[in-house]
């Protein structure tokens, strides 16, 4: 037989190069469309309002000038002041929670681990609402006879600020300092000892050698603290004590809007973080931290006395109380009784508070609205955050992912509420309108809000995952007759299956109760369920605001419970092997 040679001709060829490249053409449009282009025009308009009919200068710092004085300026310099403290105490008690945990024989362990995790998915506008409930004029307090006068004039300003985002904040402390901790080996603790010095002078090197955590936790903590708009939309908004970010917030929902001043207040955010790693690095400046090597030794739990451990416990306990105990009581409490915070109702407790959440569709459609939202915004962020760790982890240094991850990490730094401020900017331009691109006030904008602010963090917890997979594992499949789909399918997805799901997971429960993006994004009449739960409180429907939140938590921890249960239950034994260990 002859054989006989095909010829592809040259048009057909570059039809199928084309075709090819058409995904990942199609994958950086989206990237440009949900990470660039809302925050680069909204951050520019701060120096040109002509570029964007927004005022009459093609150049000016007008903005800026006006962020500086009044009001603003007083947003700014609290952020800054509220910033500090929240990053020295929540760093101090991540410090003190991480030794405990990792260092002691202090009891639960386990319990106090999980604890940190739970606290860092609390929303922490939930968390400020948990306590003003409490402590609020004729709250749960005052109706169980207690006078909390002095402890609500207190709370109700820079200290419960303050309160509330450091024990936001000591899960980010406590994940920094707790992983170099344990790769710090007890030989430095030993030669304390050795030349006489005690558990004072030891615990002071052991400081000493994990300052670039120490720091780390000092930046994450005041870059998360300035940042957050769900303390400063409730408690420090009820406070009448303003932040930059409920700030910026105003300056877009006013009337006119003044996008180049929200602007200018959102560099300001962006150059305090800056600041931030900025003093991080220069403390850090010319000192060498390498403790690692061969010859470390793991370090042995210290075995604490009984008062010690009575002590270690009650800390742990009070840190878990402020972020976790006492918001779920005020929150729980409040939606049991009935008319809390009107004059109607006899303040009994009734569960007639849910039966509204389930039967009124003012507080029940902003549920299942937000539960539809999260679950397709969690499947588009997990298959997006798969193929963006996939670029990122593969062979060889590009230029486009070297520019994706400098994305990706600027993304992560950014506030919400200026995601959202330029989501609203953008697609409500004219210029995008003359395109054809209608997405101001939809629920296709709202969506694209909160994949922005989630594919970052999600791609990140997945590369780690996917960049252990081996090219091999593909490569086998399609040598044995599978196609590029169906080799990924069978030799791919059992491996990232347990991580995806994860990720799933973790961006379902953060989309769920999202404040800042759902505050600013949301279309008219269809109100997410952080809306939903602050608007009903802003009506003093108390009972109704608290029951949706509860609601909302329950449903998050019933679709955690579910997935994982059903992966559990439904996955194949490969799939669920991987990843496990044995005793």
């Amino acid at each position: 037989m002859t054989a006989v040679a095909f010829v592809v001709p040259d048009r057909v060829r570059l039809g199928l190069t084309r075709f090819r490249g058409a995904p990942l053409l199609a994958f950086w449009v989206l990237i440009v469309a949900i990470l660039v282009a809302p925050i680069l025009l909204f951050l520019l308009v701060a120096f040109s309002p002509r570029l964007f009919d927004q005022g009459p200068e093609w150049f000016t710092l007008s903005g800026f000038g006006e962020a500086l004085r009044g009001p603003l300026l007083q947003g700014l310099l609290n952020s800054l002041l509220v910033g500090i403290a929240t990053a020295l105490v929540a760093t101090a008690i991540g410090f003190g929670v991480a030794w405990a945990v990792a260092r002691t024989d202090v009891p639960a362990r386990a319990v106090w681990t999980g604890a940190m995790f739970g606290l860092l998915l609390a929303p922490s506008y939930l968390v400020a609402l948990g306590w003003e409930r409490l402590l609020e004029p004729a709250g749960v307090l005052e109706l169980l006879g207690l006078d909390v006068t002095a402890v609500r004039a207190l709370f109700y300003g820079p200290v419960g600020v303050v309160v509330v985002l450091a024990v936001k904040g000591v899960p980010f402390a406590y994940l920094a300092i707790s992983s170099a901790l344990r790769g710090l080996g007890e030989e430095f603790e030993s030669a304390a000892r050795v030349h006489g010095g005690g558990r004072v002078a030891a615990l002071r090197i052991v400081v000493a050698l994990l300052a670039p955590a120490v720091w780390s936790a000092v930046a994450i903590v005041f870059a998360e603290s300035i940042s957050d708009f769900g303390v400063a939309a409730t408690l420090a908004n009820d406070a009448h004590f303003p932040v930059a970010t409920f700030t910026l917030y105003d300056a877009v929902d006013s009337f006119p809007i003044r996008f180049p001043v929200a602007a200018a207040v959102g560099w300001m955010l962006m150059a305090m973080a800056g600041l931030a790693l900025l003093a991080q690095s220069r403390a850090l400046s010319g000192r060498s931290y390498r403790v690692l090597g061969g010859r470390s030794r793991p370090a042995r739990r210290h075995r604490l006395s009984p008062p010690a451990t009575a002590a270690a416990t009650t800390g742990l306990a009070v840190v878990v109380l402020a972020g976790l105990g006492v918001p779920a009581f005020g929150a729980v409490s409040a939606s049991l009784i009935d008319g809390l915070g009107s004059l109607v109702g006899d303040h009994r407790l009734t569960l007639a508070n849910y039966a509204r959440v389930l039967a009124s569709p003012e507080l029940r459609d902003p549920l299942l609205y937000s539960a539809r939202l999260a679950l397709i915004t969690a499947t588009v962020t997990a298959v997006i955050g798969l193929a963006v760790a996939r670029i990122l982890s593969a062979r060889g240094t590009r230029l486009s992912s070297q520019v994706l991850d400098l994305l990706l990490l600027t993304a992560v730094a950014l506030p919400g509420i200026v995601f959202a401020a330029g989501y609203i900017f953008t697609y409500n331009l004219p210029l995008i309108n003359d395109l054809g691109i209608h997405l101001y006030g939809t629920t296709a904008l709202l969506v694209l809000g909160y994949l922005a602010t989630a594919l970052p963090s999600t791609s990140r917890v997945l590369l780690g995952s996917v960049g252990q997979v081996q090219e091999s594992l593909r490569e086998a499949g399609r040598v044995h007759g599978g196609g590029a789909a169906g080799s990924w399918l069978r030799t791919v997805l059992p491996v990232l299956a347990r991580p995806v799901l994860a990720a799933w997971v973790l961006t379902f429960a953060g989309t769920l109760l999202e404040l800042p993006v759902s505050q600013l994004l949301y279309p008219p009449d269809h109100p997410p369920v952080a809306i939903g739960i602050t608007k009903a409180l802003a009506n003093y429907d108390f009972g109704g605001g608290t029951a949706m939140e509860v609601t909302a938590v329950v449903l998050a921890l019933a679709v955690v419970a579910v997935a994982f249960g059903g992966f559990h239950l439904l996955a194949p034994t490969g799939w669920r092997r991987i990843g496990r260990t044995h005793d």
